[in-house]
């Protein structure tokens, strides 16, 4: 049919076609040479001996290999020639048919093939008898003589070839047949060989039987040399083979493809139908089961033999052989025969003393060829190669998953996230965009203190299967830092990205228990997406970290990066090196903002708070240059400068009969410092200024982290008489209750509840609950933030005693405070030295 290209194989059962016609055509040549000749059969006694001759020269099968092309030979030519001149012609065609039969049942081939190769010999041979009847009769041993006898013997050959060609075009396709002819002329030229040195032996035997003496001789001593040529050259060719398969594994081993290429080779070397490779499952590599099958270009995945023969071969470390002459374990040639398997050889593959997979060849290539007990030792070789490409391989791969991905949660790590960022930036999807989540968890470090490490990496795995378990598919989740995870994925819109990293860090907020101790684990959340906020990975990645910076202000918050977040952040990275220099000029001052009882509006002290004017960038907010101050190791110098300049000005307020205590704010970095308290015992000593004036204010994240790291510093401190208060209480995750084990005197309640008191019922509830239990508790009370004449009333009725804010005054410079002073204070009270009282409420 045409255009239809090569057909699939067909039964073999058709080659009945072929061989029927074959037959038909042996006893139709055979009956008319058996009509026209005049004595068709006799020589018997010399036709037997032929007949052996037939058969040996049959059997052996010798390979030459001539410009890399591998040709067989037989040498049936030779009796066949001095058969067609020495008996009859029908005495011819029965034994070398004879001879055809005793061949191939020794080769054991099927029936189809077998009565093939019979019709084929019978067709052949009758076929070149009747030529022989046609053609003049041979007289002597001249040249006439050896041109019939030429042309009769190739009449075998010819018809040989043509039904070749015809069972493949039959079975295959007619491209395999047109492939049969095309590849005949070398057959053809050893056969016009074979034929040749018959006729040699026929001339010699016809001046002298003695000659089969020296033949004899000569057949020998060629047997000789053949086996050492064979021999060597099928060393040669194993080297070449196993060089080959050496650098192919090698060069395999670098892109995937090495099961492909070993099985290939292995295939091809041992001359088997199929060659199977079996590893079984190990850690997170899933069990490899593939094999190659001959004319196959893919690899499969099953196997040609049962199961049992791998796992004996694993489990007991040995060699499991299988065939004619070389079983090793007789009782499974049944499964193999129910498997259509021959032969079979399955060897352990070793790494050290550790069997990490099998490898085996099944199906010897040919009807007559089975693998024999000298193919073991060069399949042992080929197996140990197999074993340490196979062991590299793995350790190669298990190195680069270690180079991409974290060794505590088998996340990918950072270099894998920002590849894979690349990748993800570079297609440009409509409609979408690329989302990268990074996941803050809060309070490790406490953790790590208050529990140890082990336990803070319980905390890390929970928290990276949680984000595993309920990130959507598509995700890709990796960790980042130690406590920081990113999540990158695509999205409809930076909108979608904020509601994932909400829905994710709730999942992550579920409590978690570890034996009996149960943990609530926070976390803060950036959130960058491209290409809004960023067109490459780097800038992404560092956008995100900006804005999960500035979600840790905020416990809890999800933060979208916007351009504010990273003017901020370049802004404090240049204020460094101006703010040691602001440091070394005195350029900070401090500013004091009075602290007045509600109920009677007497000044009770001041905050001592630390103030900027940068010559470019104006007024640099505290908290930019406090987080710069700590980032870069001035906040020792900027604590002690703000100390100096309040104990100076308290002392100067003590010298004019005005005693103020002062408030100074501490970070909670500057209570790991164990040489501050004797710094400041110091700092007292040197104004002359009573430990009791001075209060020192540490936030509610840094005296309350979870830990008892602080207490000793905090209580160094208390031991010197100092005040201690707890600054922006309420912002945390902290209880009251934690406060009765620190020795603290005062808590101030933070800003935005006592702002919010005049509106929200919960705010108003907060703070009535920390001014209650804090009075219980024996400690004063401060509430930031007091604006407004009406939270000025609702504290008073809750009974708070001391408030701070702009109602009452905002920080000022002392030359400032100083005039207000004047303003504000009645100077009766000054003079009577009580405390002294405001005049007006402005």
């Amino acid at each position: 049919m045409a255009g239809s290209g090569r057909a699939g194989p067909r039964s073999t059962e058709r080659a009945w076609l072929i061989t029927g016609p074959m037959a038909l055509l042996a006893v139709v040549c055979s009956t008319v040479v058996g009509l026209v000749a005049p004595e068709p059969f006799g020589e018997w006694p010399l036709a037997a001996a032929l007949l052996v001759g037939m058969v040996a020269a049959g059997l052996p099968v010798l390979n030459f290999t001539v410009r890399r092309q591998s040709i067989g030979v037989t040498l049936t030519e030779i009796p066949l020639v001095m058969a067609f001149y020495l008996v009859r012609p029908l005495t011819v065609v029965t034994i070398y048919t004879l001879a055809a039969v005793i061949t191939h049942l020794r080769h054991r081939f099927g029936a189809t093939k077998f009565w093939f190769n019979v019709a084929r010999a019978a067709a052949g041979s009758s076929l070149a008898v009747l030529v022989l009847q046609v053609l003049p009769s041979v007289q002597g041993i001249g040249p006439g003589t050896w041109l019939i006898l030429f042309v009769a013997a190739s009449m075998v050959n010819v018809v040989s070839l043509l039904s070749v060609a015809g069972v493949h075009t039959l079975l295959q396709g007619w491209q395999v047949g047109w492939e049969a002819i095309r590849r005949c002329p070398p057959a053809l030229l050893t056969a016009a060989i074979n034929i040749a040195s018959g006729l040699v032996v026929l001339i010699l035997i016809a001046v002298t039987w003695w000659s089969l003496l020296l033949l004899a001789a000569l057949v020998v001593a060629l047997s000789i040399v053949y086996r050492a040529y064979a021999q060597f050259f099928r060393q040669h060719r194993t080297l070449a083979d196993m060089y080959e398969l050496s650098r192919a594994v090698v060069e395999s081993g670098q892109d995937g493809t090495l099961a492909d290429a070993l099985l290939l080779r292995v295939r091809a070397l041992m001359q088997a139908e199929y060659a199977t490779l079996w590893l079984p499952a190990q850690g997170r590599h899933p069990e490899v089961l593939l094999t190659a099958r001959n004319d196959d270009p893919g690899l499969l995945d099953l196997a040609k033999t049962p199961a049992v023969l791998r796992k004996r071969a694993r489990d007991e470390g040995r060699v499991v052989a299988v065939g004619r002459g070389m079983t090793t374990d007789a009782d499974l040639r049944g499964e193999l025969a129910g498997q259509r398997v021959k032969d079979v050889i399955v060897l352990p593959l070793r790494s050290g003393q550790v069997i990490i997979g099998t490898l085996e060849v099944a199906n010897r290539l040919g009807d007559s060829n089975y693998f024999v007990r000298k193919d073991v030792p060069l399949f042992e070789t080929v197996a140990a190669h197999a074993a340490v490409a196979l062991e590299n391989s793995r350790l190669v791969d298990r190195l680069r998953h270690d180079a991409y991905h974290d060794a505590l949660t088998r996340l990918p790590n950072r270099r894998r996230i920002t590849g894979a960022l690349e990748e993800a930036v570079k297609i440009r999807a409509p409609g979408e965009v690329v989302a990268l989540l990074l996941f803050d968890v809060d309070g490790l470090r406490q953790v790590n203190e208050s529990l140890g490490h082990a336990a803070g990496d319980k905390v890390l795995a929970e928290v990276a299967n949680r984000l595993r378990a309920n990130a959507p598919s598509s995700a890709l989740v990796g960790r980042a830092s130690g406590d920081e995870f990113l999540v990158t994925l695509r999205l409809e819109s930076a909108e979608a990205a904020l509601e994932l990293a909400a829905q994710l860090r709730d999942q992550i907020r579920d409590e978690m228990v570890f034996n009996a101790l149960t943990l609530d684990v926070n976390t803060a959340v950036g959130v960058a997406v491209h290409p809004d906020h960023g067109s490459d990975a780097a800038t992404l990645l560092l956008r995100v970290d900006l804005a999960a910076t500035a979600a840790k202000s905020v416990p809890g918050s999800v933060q979208l990066f916007n351009p504010a977040l990273e003017s901020r952040s370049l802004r404090r990275l240049g204020l460094a090196g101006d703010l040691r220099r602001a440091l070394d000029q005195n350029e900070l001052e401090v500013y004091f903002q009075p602290k007045v009882t509600l109920r009677d509006r007497r000044l009770v002290g001041v905050e001592c708070l630390a103030r900027w004017e940068h010559p470019a960038h104006g007024t640099v907010a505290p908290e930019d240059f406090v987080a710069v101050a700590e980032h870069t190791g001035q906040l020792s110098r900027l604590t002690e400068v703000v100390l100096r300049e309040g104990l100076r000005r308290s002392r100067d307020w003590a010298l004019a009969d005005q005693p103020l205590p002062i408030a100074v704010n501490l970070s909670a970095r500057t209570l790991i410092d164990q040489h501050f308290p004797d710094r400041v015992q110091e700092l007292l000593t040197e104004y002359g200024v009573p430990a009791q004036r001075l209060t020192l204010e540490i936030t509610e994240s840094g005296v309350l982290d979870g830990t008892d790291r602080p207490i000793p510093t905090l209580q160094r401190l208390r031991d010197l008489g100092v005040r201690l208060s707890v600054d922006d209480f309420g912002t945390g995750d902290s209880s009251l209750a934690h406060l009765r084990r620190l020795p603290v005197h005062e808590v101030k309640v933070d800003r935005s509840f006592v702002q919010g008191m005049a509106t929200d019922p919960g705010d108003l509830a907060i703070v009535n609950a920390v001014v209650t239990l804090s009075q219980q508790f024996g400690l004063a009370v401060v509430a930031e933030g007091v604006e407004s004449e009406l939270t000025l009333e609702l504290l008073q009725d809750i009974g708070c005693e001391i408030g701070q804010g702009f109602l009452f005054s905002r920080p000022l410079p002392y030359e400032r405070l100083a005039a207000w002073f004047g303003a504000q204070v009645e100077p009766e009270t000054v003079a009577s030295g009580e405390l002294p009282r405001l005049r007006v409420v402005p």
